[in-house]
């Protein structure tokens, strides 16, 4: 390993702390300029020798190494001697006993010195016996004595701390182990068992920098070493994997390197702030998104084979070297592979010569459900093996025949699946998924990268199989166990986002792909059209129920119209839904999956009536109007009364709503005794899994502007809004709305809030509203604002699509301008997809026409320069 050159300044004599700081910077400096020529190794040892020195030069100044019964330790990262440039500095300050006065204010003394030079610094003062007690209490503590170093002071007492740590009774292997074992399963669970987010930690992201730690950790506190390099002696693990581990630890320490240099402190998230930056100084260039893609797709290689090494190296230290597996009960499978206790192992060491096998041995995992995962033997030599092959796995003819039988069997998207991913075999099997590993997305929308979202919606789908999830989602349950081939369901998902990152529709690439790929597997005609029509229109029911208005019988004919038929609609409502739910754990919620169930029910009855026989939009109306009409003269208002209300309102209204919305609001509106006052109703219960907001008053100009900016201030997100005045003047808006979390208003104190803050916006009693700036995630965005006019259904309606940064008070921003341009708004379609939104507006003029080139035209430049104007901002 080529060694750092040395920072050649000595401390000051007399303690100075703007001389100090100046001392530091320059050091910063010096390791920014070696950063481009010297290893990250050499690196962050220079900076713990630097450190080292400070420290010495600072316990000198106080005096403290006069004093022989103290002794300042390092422990953690600095205790191995590593040090990045803004890492915390873990300091053990080890008394032989209690404290006098003066050293509590010599060390008090010399604390505050390091955390005026602004020193992250985490720091302790113990007796030996405390020290040993708490680390018999706890892991963490252990773990950072392991890897302590003397620096100053009394050596003897230091030598009976390190004696007493390596002491069995201290900690035993095979608690050791369990503990840190533990510990990870913990930290893992917090970012979801993936290493591939998208804005991952560097240190404790699945197969990162603690992982690899972790792997050396167990062993060392068994066998009593210091560094990973004697592990190999100790054939825990083979000289390949060693280096192997090395490579990947120096390309994350390169990163986290980096990173710290460029966020100024102790960051481990490589977050989209510093990507690009992160990625330059790493040499990968500075063109944009393909500089981070670069920089991306080999992190993403790295942690995966970090995690492969990590879970194969715990598992053979408790199996071989804790002896925990020898008990295991073994069963044969065939001739290639038996069942170890609960884990698969190869009969020896050529099974994979075969190739084939390296299919067999996922199918016997989903056909045995006692199997859990890969021996850790086994995995050795399906990393081996996985390095020399030539070519794909679907090249050949029994590989194919094994993964069609995976494809169909009933747990093939269980475990099976998840390991294929996991260790590389989908990649090894089909060249279009190796493209896609570790494929970033750069949006707000996704949360993890193209093949681990594939990954998760496989396994929404193969939920949707499962007894135990019924009440998950019952319709796809019922939809899913009823079908045929579920296989071309969970095909079409294998290749529904395969073609990201080429370039051009990855729709209809990736329908091109899943066409080849069912030539190859001689798939019949039907099953191939099938699958390649779900991928190429996979996002046709997620964009319809989304952006348009599902209740118009005209968007549904159109939607069934592509469909074609109710198999289709089967097909792709449960691929969308599990896509859905796929992209980012957060962006799920009730008010979505009720979109795509009513557009799916309303599809489907539209097939069964024949397309030829679409229901007439009058029909509806006088359906929808029978119903509520039955359930409000129940409650004692007399049909005069009733007709007489329903007079005054357009027809649209009865197809907007169904007859329980109808039977809400019309209640209310027959025993709202004074009309000129405002009427706001805020839903108690969820309605079809939002909280709806019905406003009822005489119009007046910018109500819809001053609405939305109402309930902005509450914090709640706008999905969608029915803006509508009646015959007579007056308003009858709808709100759908949902707390930021995704999920509906249930507090009463915030459902009465929320109306009273309605209720002052309609009296012109609140002041503008401050918009609050945008978020670290949303800086990192530009959406050119884009205005678009789209034909509609009516003659005296324009249809507007706006998409602009989802910036806060956009809406209210949108309504503002709709106001300064005269321009009467009658529903909109509020679309939130990451960091994009795209607003669909039905409007018209003041005098309830249509808008014309011209006026389309100035609406357009107002809208951009006002949005232009605030994402700059």
């Amino acid at each position: 390993m080529k060694e750092a050159v040395a920072f050649q300044k000595s401390w000051p004599s007399q303690f100075s702390l703007d001389g100090y700081k100046k001392h530091m910077a320059e050091f910063l400096r010096w390791s920014e300029l070696a950063f481009e020529q010297q290893s990250v190794q050499s690196l962050v040892k220079a900076r713990a020798r630097f450190i080292d020195q400070l420290l010495a030069a600072l316990w000198q100044h106080q005096d403290l190494h006069q004093d022989n019964t103290l002794c300042l330790i390092a422990v953690g990262g600095y205790g191995r001697g590593e040090l990045h440039p803004f890492s915390d500095i873990d300091l053990l300050i080890l008394s032989e006993q209690q404290l006098t006065a003066q050293q509590q204010d010599q060390l008090s003394a010399f604390i505050t010195q390091l955390w005026d030079l602004k020193l992250e610094v985490g720091h302790s003062v113990r007796t030996l016996d405390e020290t040993l007690q708490l680390g018999k209490d706890d892991i963490t503590i252990a773990t950072n004595l392991m890897e302590m170093r003397r620096l100053l002071g009394n050596k003897a007492l230091y030598e009976r701390l390190h004696q007493a740590i390596n002491a069995t009774d201290f900690w035993t292997s095979q608690q050791f182990f369990e503990a840190k074992r533990h510990e990870q399963q913990q930290r893992h669970a917090q970012y979801h068992g993936t290493a591939y987010n998208l804005e991952p930690n560097l240190k404790a992201n699945p197969g990162g920098l603690r992982d690899i730690q972790t792997v050396g950790w167990v062993a060392k506190r068994h066998f009593q070493t210091r560094t990973m390099r004697e592990l190999v002696a100790y054939q825990y693990l083979t000289e390949d994997e060693y280096q192997e581990l090395m490579e990947c630890e120096a390309y994350l320490w390169q990163m986290r390197f980096a990173l710290h240099l460029e966020a100024g402190r102790n960051e481990n998230r490589l977050l989209f702030d510093y990507q690009p930056a992160v990625a330059e100084r790493l040499g990968f260039g500075n063109d944009g998104k393909a500089t981070v893609e670069r920089m991306m797709k080999r992190f993403f290689r790295t942690v995966q084979r970090v995690s492969e090494l990590n879970e194969m190296l715990l598992q053979h230290f408790e199996g071989s070297i804790l002896n925990n597996h020898q008990s295991a009960k073994v069963q044969p499978l065939d001739d290639s592979f038996e069942l170890h206790g609960h884990l698969i192992k190869a009969l020896d060491n050529s099974v994979f010569a075969r190739r084939d096998n390296l299919l067999k041995l996922f199918w016997h995992i989903a056909n045995n459900s006692n199997i859990t995962g890969i021996h850790s033997d086994t995995l050795r030599l399906l990393r081996q093996v996985r390095r020399r092959l030539m070519g794909d796995l679907q090249d050949y003819e029994a590989c194919r025949r094994l993964f069609l039988a995976l494809m169909r069997h009933p747990r093939g998207m269980d475990t099976s699946i998840t390991l294929m991913h996991k260790y590389g075999i989908l990649a090894a099997y089909l060249p279009q998924w190796r493209n896609i590993v570790g494929q970033m997305q750069f949006d707000l929308f996704h949360a993890y990268t193209v093949d681990e979202h594939t990954h998760r919606l496989l396994k929404n789908l193969y939920r949707y199989t499962l007894p135990e999830y019924d009440n998950e989602f019952p319709l796809c349950s019922d939809i899913v166990r009823r079908m045929e081939k579920p296989e071309l369901l969970f095909l079409a998902g294998i290749f529904h986002d395969i073609a990201k990152g080429r370039g051009g529709d990855h729709s209809e690439l990736g329908a091109m792909d899943a066409k080849e790929f069912c030539r190859l597997h001689k798939l019949s005609d039907f099953d191939s059209k099938l699958i390649s029509w779900l991928v190429e229109q996979h996002l046709l029911m997620s964009v319809t129920a989304q952006r348009k208005d599902i209740h118009d019988p005209q968007v549904v004919t159109e939607f069934a119209e592509k469909v074609r038929d109710e198999t289709r609609l089967n097909y792709l409502y449960c691929l969308t839904l599990a896509d859905i739910r796929a992209t980012n754990d957060n962006l799920w919620n009730d008010w979505k999956g009720s979109l795509l169930r009513d557009l799916y029910l309303s599809t489907q009855k539209a097939f069964r009536r024949g397309l030829e026989k679409p229901m007439d939009m009058r029909d509806q109306i006088r359906e929808n109007q029978a119903e509520a009409l039955r359930l409000l003269q129940r409650q004692a208002f007399t049909k005069t009364e009733i007709q007489h209300l329903w007079s005054r309102i357009k027809a649209d209204y009865f197809i907007r709503y169904n007859p329980k919305q109808i039977v809400w609001h019309c209640e209310h509106i027959l025993r709202h005794k004074e009309p000129k006052q405002p009427l706001v109703l805020v839903s108690k219960a969820p309605i079809r899994g939002s909280t709806q907001v019905f406003v009822y008053t005489p119009d007046q100009p910018n109500l819809f502007a001053r609405l939305v900016s109402a309930l902005d201030s509450k914090k709640v997100a706008i999905f969608d809004a029915q803006i509508m005045t009646n015959k007579d003047g007056y308003v009858m808006d709808t709100f759908v709305v949902l707390e930021q979390n995704g999920q509906p208003v249930t507090s009463p104190s915030r459902v009465q809030s929320i109306k009273r803050s309605l209720e002052q916006a309609i009296a012109g009693k609140v002041e503008p509203q401050r918009h609050s700036k945008l978020s670290r995630q949303m800086r990192q965005f530009n959406v050119p604002p884009k205005v678009s006019f789209l034909p509609g259904n009516s003659k005296n309606r324009t249809m507007v699509e706006i998409a602009a940064l989802d910036a806060p008070g956009l809406l209210a921003r949108i309504g503002d301008v709709f106001q300064q341009c005269a321009i009467q708004i009658h529903a909109a379609k509020i679309t939130t997809l990451g960091e994009r939104a795209e607003d669909f507006f039905m409007v018209s003029t003041a005098e309830d026409t249509a808008l014309d080139f011209d006026q389309q035209s100035q609406l357009k430049r107002t809208l951009i320069d006002h949005l232009t104007h605030v994402t700059e901002g």
